[in-house]
């Protein structure tokens, strides 16, 4: 069969390597020169299996308006007449409840760990490297209500199956040594030695080439999609700036720009772009850079290492699409990497980035079968898209050829927001 692949991000990029491995003429179309240029190319650098945690949780809203007052804080608005803000915001409280929260980080969780499974065998299988270290995460608290209100997504963690272990002050500086350089910080932190770190820009490249080298996959960059068009229940062709292509499936994996091409075939797609930022710093000091990836839960910034760089990724920021580089979000990324590793990197040498996570109001990614018999979706997977993207192509790749799922795919589909 051949399927046609709208976008080269991660997620486009994993989606072409499962179908392809299956047996597909496959085909990438992105408006980009290649592939991981947009949200995919400055990510945080974590692949957080255990830390998959949706974003509407119980006592966000109250934590929302005492973070606007704050100078650091992990979430910032930026006042603006958008209604398609306003809805998703509307339907994101929705889920901030014990019992949506429940629901959705199960799902989350789900497609986490079969997507844990799901890299690791695609590293033994391709070979492909990509600064990448398997040394865990460490969620660091500073305050002892932190380490109290942890203890749910533990219980979650526990039922998934996930290895996970709390550490008290004395504890952490054995998982990252550094640490002890900054004693006092930190009364705790949540250990998960399963999850994983690396350059998703790297991932995305080196998978890529292994496509169109060893799987026959086909990439066609500098090409705007423009439109779907539609005939008796299924889409014909995509309308780009080089012409009409046709396939026998379409897989969308646009990120925050698939509710504009889903419109198109009357579908709304709750996807919001939540605009992150980050810092690549070079290292100095081996020894007080980070090993692996920590999380501060207070800043919700997470700093990663790389071979000879730091990545440091946070803030939340709901501007739709603009992708301007806003020097107090800099401040606030930089302030943490500072307190955290003060003598590890450089500020000074930092490429600062920006990019845009494509949000859904429960967190949880949308993958699956549409109303039209042959488009498919593979999107919405807000700030863990590298982290679920193996896992969500490969589930996806199993629907499309109607094969028993590896996973369960209830609730994943688009059709969970038609009430």
């Amino acid at each position: 069969m051949k399927v046609l692949v709208l976008g080269a991000g991660v997620v486009g990029v994993t989606s072409a390597f499962y179908l392809a491995r299956q047996g597909h003429e496959v085909t990438v179309v992105d408006r980009q020169a290649s592939p991981a240029m947009e949200t995919s190319y400055g990510n945080a650098g974590q692949v957080s299996f255990g830390f998959s945690s949706p974003w509407a949780a119980p006592g966000i809203p109250k934590k929302a308006v005492k973070w606007m007052f704050q100078e650091h804080a992990p979430l910032k608005i930026q006042p603006r007449m958008d209604a398609t803000m306003g809805r998703f915001m509307m339907q994101m409280l929705g889920n901030c409840n014990p019992e949506s929260y429940a629901v959705n980080k199960e799902r989350m969780v789900r497609v986490a760990e079969h997507s844990r499974a799901c890299i690791n065998a695609l590293r033994s299988e391709t070979g492909i490297s990509y600064e990448d270290r398997q040394r865990g995460l460490l969620q660091l608290f500073r305050t002892e209500k932190q380490v109290e209100a942890v203890g749910k997504d533990m219980k979650v963690l526990e039922q998934c199956g996930v290895r996970h272990k709390l550490l008290n002050a004395s504890e952490i500086a054995a998982v990252e040594p550094a640490l002890s350089r900054v004693p006092g910080k930190f009364v705790g932190g949540l250990h998960l030695p399963d999850d994983q770190t690396g350059d998703c820009y790297l991932f995305t490249n080196r998978l890529a080439e292994y496509c169109r080298e060893h799987l026959g996959v086909t990439f066609q960059f500098n090409t705007d999609i423009q439109r779907l068009t539609r005939v008796s229940g299924r889409v014909e062709s995509v309308e780009t700036s080089a012409g009409s292509l046709t396939a026998d499936a379409y897989v969308m994996a646009l990120g925050s720009y698939s509710p504009f091409l889903a419109r198109d075939l009357d579908i709304r797609l709750p996807i919001y772009p939540v605009k992150g930022y980050s810092l690549t710093v070079p290292v100095v000091d081996d020894g007080g850079a980070p090993q692996s990836t920590v999380m501060d839960e207070t800043f919700k910034v997470a700093i990663s290492r790389f071979d000879n760089r730091i990545r440091v990724g946070g803030t939340a920021e709901l501007a739709s699409y603009d992708l301007s580089l806003a020097e107090k979000r800099r401040a606030t990324i930089a302030m943490v990497v500072r307190d955290v590793f003060p003598e590890g990197g450089d500020l000074e040498r930092a490429e600062f980035w920006t990019g845009l996570r494509p949000m859904t109001p429960d967190s949880t990614p949308i993958i699956g079968a549409t109303r039209y018999d042959n488009l498919w979706l593979n999107t919405g997977h807000g700030t863990l898209g590298w982290t679920m993207s193996c896992g969500s192509a490969q589930l996806l790749a199993d629907l499309i050829d109607g094969r028993e799922p590896s996973i369960d795919p209830s609730g994943l589909a688009v059709s969970r927001y038609a009430a």
